[in-house]
């Protein structure tokens, strides 16, 4: 993770906009993925960043999360990308175990989206 993305989770953390356990949470699954070779820096994990802190927060405080109009063509879309679609239940379901905070499925589907642009990035260089 570089450090501008870094930061970003901080100010969402010290500005108060997510709880903590969601900042460490979020921080993980981008670790993680850093971890498989992904490229996770603000430019190609900064929207995936900010949308799943703030879906999260939103599940967490008890606000609703509707579907959207657009959450058949993100499922058609997504057909063609069944890696981010198996990656972003598999978050949804550690953020129901950890946090309490099962994505609903509309969520899952943007969060899909983001996991297949980011698997579209060039592979970072292994860390050591």
């Amino acid at each position: 993770m570089d450090d501008q993305l870094a930061l970003r989770i901080q100010l969402f953390r010290e500005g108060g906009q997510v709880r903590p356990e969601v900042a460490d949470f979020v921080t993980t699954e981008l670790t993680s993925l850093e971890a498989e070779g992904r490229t996770v820096t603000e430019a190609t994990a900064g929207m995936l960043t900010s949308h799943l802190m703030m879906a999260l927060g939103r599940i967490l405080d008890g606000e609703a999360i509707e579907q959207f109009l657009t959450d058949d063509q993100i499922a058609a879309e997504l057909a063609g990308h069944p890696d981010a679609v198996a990656r972003a239940r598999a978050v949804s379901a550690r953020a129901e175990r950890e946090l309490g905070a099962p994505l609903p499925e509309s969520e899952v589907n943007f969060l899909g989206m983001h996991l297949a642009v980011l698997a579209q990035q060039p592979p970072s260089a292994p860390t050591s």
